[in-house]
C-alpha cells in the first residue's frame, strides 16, 4: 500500500520555528517529526511514499533523500501555488490507483494501521477518517434554549467531540471529486461527497494521537519516550 504524507503547510500555528524549518521537520527530542513519521509507516508495513511539498520543500527533500536510511521508496511533488489540504493529490493521480494511506505531516500516533485499513475495506466507499475524542473546555457558560427561553445551563462545561486525527484511507475513486490545479482542503471534499451522497466512514482510535501543529501537542510529544513508545508499537502490532 501507498501513503501520501501532506508537506505543503506553512505551519503558522507554531511561529517563528516555522519560519526557518517546515512544520515536519520541526525537532521532537533530537528527531524531526517526518522521521519519526516515516519509520511508524514502515513499521506498519509501508513501503512507498510520496511526499507532497510546497514551502521550504527543498529542506524536506535534502533531510530524507530517497528514503533508503529507513527502507523506503520515496517520491516527491512540489506545488508551485498552494494546493490546499487535499489538493495535491491531484499531481500523482495516476499513480494511485490502488486503496492508499493519506496523513498529515505533523502527526504522531500509535495507530495501527493494519486495522485502520481492514475496517476501511469492509465497504466500497471512497474515504475513512481516522478519528480520535479530544475534551474542549469551554470559557463560557453554555446556554440550551428554545424560544429565546434558557432550557439548560452549564458553567463552562468539558465537552467532548470526535476530530479528524488527519489519516485517511481512500480508494482511487475519490479523485473524481478532487479537481486539479486549484486550492482543495478536505473539508471541500467532504462537502462534495456529502452533497452527491457518497458516505464517508470513520475508524475511531483510542490511543495515542498528537497533532504536532498544536503548541500544546507539540510540548507534550517533548514528555515521551519515543523509543519505549516504538518498542511498545512493535511489541503490540507482533502479538496482532
Amino acid at each position: 500500500m501507498k501513503a501520501v504524507i501532506q508537506c505543503g503547510g506553512m505551519g503558522t500555528r507554531l511561529r517563528p520555528f516555522t519560519s526557518v524549518l517546515p512544520k515536519p521537520l520541526m525537532p521532537i527530542g533530537a528527531r524531526p517529526v517526518l522521521e519519526m513519521l516515516l519509520k511508524w509507516l514502515r513499521r506498519n508495513g509501508i513501503q512507498e511514499v510520496y511526499i507532497t511539498t510546497g514551502y521550504l520543500g527543498h529542506l524536506i527533500r535534502t533531510v530524507c533523500g530517497d528514503g533508503s536510511q529507513w527502507n523506503l521508496k520515496i517520491r516527491y511533488t512540489q506545488e508551485m501555488e498552494p494546493l490546499g489540504t487535499i489538493g495535491p493529490l491531484s499531481l500523482i493521480r495516476d499513480e494511485l490507483n490502488e486503496p492508499f494511506i493519506v496523513l498529515n505531516g505533523d502527526v504522531l500516533t500509535d495507530l495501527s494501521i493494519s486495522r485502520f485499513v481492514a475496517a476501511h475495506r469492509k465497504h466500497n466507499d471512497p474515504v475513512t477518517i481516522a478519528t480520535a475524542s479530544r475534551l474542549h473546555k469551554m470559557d463560557f457558560g453554555v446556554i440550551d434554549e428554545v424560544d429565546n427561553t434558557v432550557q439548560v445551563f452549564r458553567e463552562k462545561p468539558t465537552l467532548s467531540h470526535l476530530v479528524s486525527m488527519g489519516i485517511y484511507c481512500m480508494n482511487p475513486d475519490v479523485m473524481q471529486f478532487i479537481p486539479s490545479g486549484i486550492p482543495f482542503g478536505f473539508d471541500d471534499l467532504m462537502l462534495q461527497m456529502m452533497q452527491n451522497g457518497t458516505p464517508v466512514h470513520v475508524y475511531k482510535h483510542d490511543g495515542l494521537w498528537l497533532d504536532i501543529g498544536r503548541v500544546d501537542d507539540f510540548q507534550s510529544a517533548q514528555a515521551i519516550s519515543w523509543e519505549d513508545q516504538s518498542a511498545s508499537i512493535e511489541v503490540t502490532a507482533t502479538a496482532a
